[in-house]
């Protein structure tokens, strides 16, 4: 078949109406001579080959990276936002993702006191309060626990905030507006294990997380939240958890 006879398809796998009304006599020739549709010999400059079939291709990395067409998929700055290295947010390219899996390095961020430098060996969860027991634990203690894979999204609490605050409609576009979200595959020991082993007291109805960053961030969530569904996240999407969010790196748990 020569190239300029072959054409795009018009979406949907849908063939364009005047290539569908002739697609039944085709075939039909086609049969009688034992080809199918639209196939003939080949023969001198048709059976040219694009380059990339004809060498080798390039070698690969110890850690793979996306591929160099995808260069334009990148997080991109809130811009309403002072973006210093105390305070900045990330949006995920919502319009260029597809399925329910956000890359690891494409995740939303928000960062509010930058981001602390902590080594996996000095890294350490306290678990205080209304408790029987207080617990310290290290990452190496945390692994020991049996760890369950769920998936989740997450989204910021301002996430849509500079449009619901405009006093017009913004003309932005969907990682602008909605960029502050993204969803993972989660993999770490549920959040129940550790607090039943710390002996939660009746009275406890609350938890304080707080972070290890500059400003001690913290957040309130309900304690009965926790025992259901909550988890200590250890990997994203099969890979240790990068630098984030540090209203997401939490630890010190205290009830109350």
């Amino acid at each position: 078949m020569r190239k300029s006879a072959l054409r795009f398809v018009g979406g949907n796998g849908l063939l364009d109406r005047r290539t569908f009304l002739k697609s039944g006599f085709g075939f039909s020739v086609a049969a009688a001579l034992g080809m199918l549709p639209g196939e003939r010999v080949l023969a001198g400059d048709e059976l040219r080959k694009p380059t990339w079939m004809t060498t080798l291709g390039g070698a690969d990395i110890a850690y793979g990276s996306p591929s160099p067409h995808e260069t334009a998929v990148q997080r991109r700055q809130q811009p309403v936002t002072p973006q210093t290295a105390g305070f900045s947010i990330w949006h995920s390219p919502l319009q260029h993702q597809r399925g329910i899996i956000t890359p690891s390095g494409l995740h939303f961020a928000v960062h509010h006191n930058g981001i602390p430098d902590i080594g996996p060996e000095r890294h350490q969860l306290l678990i205080h309060g209304l408790v029987e027991r207080p617990l310290k634990f290290d990452l190496e203690r945390l692994a020991r626990y049996p760890m369950v894979s769920r998936i989740h999204f997450l989204e910021c609490a301002g996430n849509t905030a500079p449009n619901a605050l405009s006093p017009t409609a913004m003309k932005a576009d969907c990682q602008e507006l909605f960029g502050q979200l993204s969803g993972s595959e989660w993999t770490g020991v549920p959040l129940s294990y550790l607090l039943r082993e710390a002996g939660v007291k009746p009275a406890a109805k609350w938890v304080i997380c707080e972070g290890a960053d500059g400003g001690s961030h913290s957040r309130s969530l309900p304690l009965a939240k926790l025992l259901d569904d909550a988890m200590v996240a250890l990997y994203q999407n099969g890979e240790r958890l990068r630098k984030r969010c540090t209203r997401c790196a939490c630890p010190s748990a205290r009830l109350g």
